[in-house]
């Protein structure tokens, strides 16, 4: 079963994991100096924060598969929707190691679809984000 994912940008890692932790009514299961996640099952979100974005706000939104026959569901739908996609590959961001693709929407909001393989100890890269050309 596919997950949404949503990635935003925050000032103070502590007062958001605090904030967010009350929110969801749920720790992180993710937590770094940088960077938290929270994987909901109600609702159904992959939620993560991090001072990495560069700005505050919402940085992107995604797609994460559990299994490989989902992500190509979610590649078919990519191709489907138009405008250039981004293949990240094999690739570690997030304290993951995953396998991605990236698009924008017509608006230039930027869209992350994924596969997590495993857990990483280093963050990895950042891939810049915002309209893929």
């Amino acid at each position: 079963m596919k997950r949404l994912h949503v990635n935003v940008g925050v000032k103070d890692i502590t007062r958001s994991v605090e904030f967010y932790s009350r929110l969801f009514a749920a720790e992180p299961t993710v937590l770094k100096d940088d960077y938290a996640k929270w994987m909901l099952e109600e609702p159904r979100v992959n939620f993560a924060i991090s001072r990495r974005c560069g700005e505050v706000g919402i940085n992107h939104l995604g797609i994460q598969a559990e299994t490989e026959d989902e992500l190509g569901e979610v590649y078919s739908r990519l191709e489907q929707a138009g405008g250039s996609i981004l293949d990240e590959g094999e690739t570690t961001c997030c304290y993951a190691r995953s396998t991605k693709r990236w698009i924008s929407d017509p608006q230039g909001v930027s869209w992350e679809t994924f596969l997590t393989h495993g857990d990483s100890a280093t963050y990895g890269h950042d891939l810049q984000s915002g309209p893929m050309k």
